[in-house]
């Protein structure tokens, strides 16, 4: 059934903190303000931002919940999904958002700001100059996952803390999974966890060593 009274993000994720909607509900016009001034977003993508950005990047809190302590790592975050979103739905957690052009960097970190979230640092590298673990690292229509995998398998902590294993979790389509993807994987229809017609040929895919 289609959301109509609340807004799809809500509707999905009904026991949220009065601090967590009013932030989710932000996002919308500051994504809008920044799209003005420097275009992260296509102009098809920011009329559909609740449902094709958010929303798909909250797919992930379907499968996981991040720990207070829990790193996260969010590669290639362009404006900085999934790890916005999700910051925004795990408070205690951590999250590293990293892009290789700078100017993206720059306006995640004046949203994250803006919504005065704590938990989220910035960072303009590219994946394979960063050092440091992670218990996830966040991919979204990166490169290629077999491609992804290489720029950052080293960076998975070995220290499990989570109710699956320490890995990568990545957005894709439904194209098939490169077989040089010599490692673990599972993958997750996101048409399962929401409705909306987007979803049915969208993909989670958990990867691990």
């Amino acid at each position: 059934m289609e959301a109509t009274s609340k807004t799809p993000v809500l509707h999905y994720f009904d026991h949220l903190t009065s601090q967590q909607q009013t932030q989710l509900q932000q996002l919308v016009p500051l994504y809008q303000a920044w799209n003005a001034r420097l275009n992260l977003i296509s102009r098809q993508d920011i009329a559909n931002l609740d449902i094709r950005h958010i929303l798909h990047s909250l797919s992930i809190a379907k499968i996981v919940t991040f720990k207070p302590s829990a790193r996260i790592l969010d590669v290639g975050t362009g404006g900085g999904f999934p790890g916005i979103p999700l910051a925004i739905l795990f408070p205690q957690a951590h999250f590293h958002l990293i892009d290789s052009v700078g100017k993206k960097v720059t306006a995640v970190q004046g949203i994250a700001q803006t919504l005065s979230l704590q938990n989220v640092t910035t960072q303009p590298i590219r994946a394979e100059a960063l050092g440091g673990t992670y218990d996830f690292i966040l991919g979204r229509a990166v490169a290629n996952l077999a491609t992804f995998y290489t720029w950052v398998k080293d960076k998975i902590s070995p220290h499990a803390q989570h109710q699956i294993p320490n890995g990568i979790l990545y957005l894709k389509g439904h194209e098939p999974i490169a077989r040089s993807l010599n490692c673990n994987y599972r993958t997750y229809a996101i048409g399962q966890f929401f409705s909306e017609p987007f979803f049915q040929t969208k993909q989670l895919v958990h990867v691990y060593p």
